[in-house]
């Protein structure tokens, strides 16, 4: 019996070893990681400072007691360093693997933030276990931390941030937070919530070097103006893991290119999770890794299941004020329709028949989410 290979052990090549397991235990399942295999969910990383987790804690189980309990096995400090998609095998620093289906859960990079400077080496960015492991150690005992990018990523861990205390500097290209996926009065209630905690925020700007000095950090921006800070953390964005694809000649785009089946154009060569591609959307969220999950299973299990995507909205996890996005569809005519209340923002996308396409909500607006799906989904 040929086995099952998925190579990547962050939450979309667990939550798929689990799926598979749930429908198939006499398939062998062989689950290949560059790291020690450790389970965890990294969208916890971002908010892990306000629920008093260390990277220690927000550490699940590990490999052994995966491979255990999964009835698999997991080769750890194992990277992958070629797929021979004629032979249906992968090379690895630890030798060659044979596989009837092979499941690419490769994950995303962060971008490289190309600054110079004497402290450039030093800018940290957070995107496993290991990586919030080194930032928690970076910050203790300091005061201020300097985040380069206000999307997602930047705005959470801004808030988590300030939230515990620190002074907080967020350098940000955009006009607004999230300007790709708010209108700009949802963006700025949500920048002057986390202004009033703490957070300043540098926009229509970018980082140009970061320079070490005696007590910290200068980071300098296009404008001339010096950051003075602790800590530098970069966020201004993820790269699908496309470089083992390519070389494999598997068609790539900003991700490994699949149908909805989440098969490449390599025969038994399927991809998913923030390295993937789905018919041309690259969705790099909790949400849409399950739904991949669950049908990705169930294919390999031999009942061919198309991925298929609910609306699903965007929560991003700033507490002090709350966003869920719904943007609407690549394409979409007609425009928002905001209103601004006390407590929050709520933004609708209509057509030019008032039909709903998508829709914003922030602070306590956020409460209407349910509803709006619903009228979506009528």
């Amino acid at each position: 019996m040929h086995p099952i290979v998925i190579v990547g052990s962050g939450l979309a090549g667990y939550t798929l070893l689990k799926e598979i397991r749930k429908r198939d235990t006499a398939t062998p399942v062989t689950l290949v990681t560059a790291d020690d295999g450790t389970f965890y969910s990294k969208p916890n990383l971002s908010n892990a400072l306000a629920a008093g987790k260390s990277a220690a804690a927000l550490a699940g189980a590990g490999a052994e007691d995966m491979a255990a309990g999964q009835g698999a096995t997991v080769l750890t400090h194992t990277r992958v360093t070629a797929i021979d998609t004629q032979r249906q095998r992968i090379r690895s620093d630890a030798g060659e693997l044979e596989y009837g289906k092979l499941v690419l859960a490769l994950g995303a990079d962060p971008l490289p933030h190309g600054l110079a400077g004497s402290g450039a080496a030093s800018v940290l960015a957070v995107n496993d276990l290991a990586d919030y492991a080194a930032f928690r150690s970076a910050i203790a005992g300091k005061q201020r931390v300097a985040v380069l990018g206000g999307g997602l990523i930047g705005c959470e861990f801004a808030n988590d941030l300030a939230h515990a205390g620190f002074a907080v500097d967020v350098v940000h290209l955009g006009e607004w937070p999230l300007e790709r996926l708010l209108p700009v009065e949802a963006g700025q209630r949500l920048a002057d919530s986390l202004a009033a905690l703490g957070v300043s925020w540098h926009f229509g700007r970018t980082a140009t070097g970061v320079e070490r000095t005696a007590t910290g950090y200068r980071v300098a921006l296009d404008n001339g103006e010096v950051i003075e800070t602790d800590v530098v953390l970069s966020a201004i964005g993820l790269r699908p893991r496309t470089g083992l694809a390519q070389a494999a000649g598997i068609p790539t785009g900003r991700g490994i290119r699949t149908d909805r089946l989440l098969q490449t154009g390599a025969p038994n060569v399927y991809a998913m999770g923030d390295c993937a591609e789905v018919e041309g959307l690259n969705l790099p969220y909790v949400q849409p890794l399950l739904l991949q999950a669950r049908a990705l299973a169930a294919t390999l299990a031999g009942t061919p299941t198309p991925v298929v995507y609910p609306a699903m909205p965007v929560m991003v996890k700033t507490p002090a004020h709350p966003v869920a996005a719904l943007p609407p569809q690549a394409g979409a005519t007609g425009g928002w329709q905001v209103e601004c209340g006390d407590t929050g923002v709520c933004a609708l996308h209509t057509d030019g028949s008032g039909r709903l396409q998508g829709f914003v909500l922030t602070g306590g607006e956020t409460g209407r989410r349910s509803a709006l799906l619903k009228e979506l989904a009528g």
